[in-house]
């Protein structure tokens, strides 16, 4: 199987599993990517490119909805722009190994949160 039909197999698989689960594109793409060879730094910043046409979708559709905040959706969206940029020096300074270590911890609190969740949604599983 070639590189290509690889990454877009992967690329259909991490979209269903995002929108089953109903997590962030990026906890699933983001190592999809580090598996097809990319590093950790082009992972996260090619994820992040990718959330743009999602993120301008899903705000049009929910604003038909009455869903949206667009005075917090500003200040998030403000907030965003220095911490984005934090976040890239943070990135850069440290090795890619040790990224690729700090993401999947990331994945690890985030799963126990979810399994939390879902656990205190449903009384019956005690």
């Amino acid at each position: 199987m070639s590189h290509d039909v690889l990454a877009a197999a992967l690329g259909l698989l991490a979209g269903i599993l995002s929108a089953v689960f109903g997590v962030g594109g990026g906890v699933v793409f983001v190592p999809t990517l580090i598996f097809l060879g990319a590093s950790a730094r082009v992972a996260v910043a090619t994820s992040l490119a990718a959330m743009v046409p999602v993120v301008l979708m899903g705000s049009w559709r929910q604003t038909a909805y009455g869903s949206v905040t667009w005075r917090d959706a500003t200040v998030i969206g403000v907030a965003s722009v220095p911490t984005a940029k934090l976040g890239e020096l943070v990135a850069d300074s440290l090795p890619n190994d040790v990224l690729q270590r700090l993401f999947a911890v990331l994945l690890v609190v985030t799963a126990i949160q979810l399994a939390l969740r879902a656990l205190r949604a449903h009384p019956d599983a005690e």
